[in-house]
């Protein structure tokens, strides 16, 4: 006998959950789990509030229809939830994407969202941030707004991206303070120095790049893509970082869950590791001084800040 249409929004969660789960879809892409994703397509497609749901809210048919196209699509196209709404969240901050960007989930934000946490410099500290491999310029909209009077740059290789990233540079009133530059890593930076300096740069191992379900498949791997051992990207930060950080600035990469690789490739770097919601081997900080004193690049910055209080740190 064949079940009655879903009829409230709980119904059709449910319904989605168990589709997504029968489907074997892949999660990451900022939802957990097969329940999150069809709660979250299904209040986006009847245009509900993300915070509560109302699951006992009964649904006309045409709207039931409009969330069962939007599930279907999920699982026929294998796209991210986030490409198929163009938006994703960080925090309380939404962000316009699509297929020229990563759909936004980095640790780092975990930092730039909650002003309270230790480790980064303080705002008045931050006169020039850069947000290098910006992407959809997620983490450069997030560092303008936790340092208010900073000046940004958002650099990335990727015209596409870069227009993604204007999107939402103008979407969150940025323009005089988030400056976007097509650059591959420093190399249209020369002779700009920061205070502080952010990258969730590629870091995906080859074998791990061939073995991708389809849904990160369909992300751009020029940002995901990082050789053999996943740390291409990590490699030439840290060999150019000192160059371009002030007196006093800071460093900060995300490096996927690669502590170990980090630490066995670069022994006597004194790596201060971050604790986050995805463990203490994702996020690393170093200051100019930790950087120039183990030999990885010459630092060159001219505008003076105060030095970083680490205080109590794992690791």
């Amino acid at each position: 006998m064949r079940a009655a249409a879903p009829t409230t929004v709980g119904q059709l969660i449910r319904h989605g959950e168990r589709r997504f789960k029968r489907a074997r879809l892949a999660y990451g892409h900022g939802l957990p789990s097969a329940r999150d994703e069809a709660a979250y397509l299904t209040l986006h497609a009847l245009r509900l509030p993300l915070v509560q749901w109302p699951t006992a809210r009964r649904v006309s048919a045409i709207d039931a229809a409009r969330v069962l196209a939007l599930h279907e699509r999920r699982i026929r196209e294998r796209l991210p939830a986030a490409y198929l709404t163009r938006e994703a969240w960080l925090g309380q901050q939404r962000f316009y994407v699509d297929e020229r960007v990563l759909v936004p989930r980095s640790y780092i934000a975990e930092y730039l969202c909650d002003a309270t946490v230790p480790y980064l410099p303080r705002t008045r500290q931050v006169r020039y941030a850069l947000d290098l491999c910006t992407g959809s310029a997620c983490l450069a909209v997030l560092l303008a707004k936790r340092y208010t009077g900073a000046l940004v740059d958002a650099a990335d290789l990727s015209p596409e991206a870069l227009d993604v990233a204007a999107i939402n540079v103008r979407r969150h009133r940025l323009t005089r303070r988030v400056r976007l530059v097509k650059s591959n890593y420093f190399s249209a930076l020369r002779g700009l120095c920061y205070d502080l300096i952010i990258s969730n740069p590629p870091y995906v191992r080859g074998a791990v790049m061939r073995a991708l379900p389809r849904e990160y498949r369909r992300e751009p791997a020029l940002a995901l893509a990082a050789g053999r051992d996943g740390l291409d990207a990590v490699r030439v930060i840290l060999a150019q970082a000192a160059r371009h950080l002030n007196p006093g600035g800071v460093l900060v990469v995300e490096c996927g869950h690669a502590r170990e690789l980090v630490e066995r490739a670069w022994p006597r770097v004194p790596f201060i590791w971050l604790e986050t919601s995805g463990g203490d081997d994702c996020v690393f900080l170093l200051t100019r001084d930790e950087l120039t004193s183990h030999g990885l690049g010459r630092a060159q910055g001219v505008r003076r800040s105060r030095v970083l209080s680490r205080g109590r740190l794992r690791g």
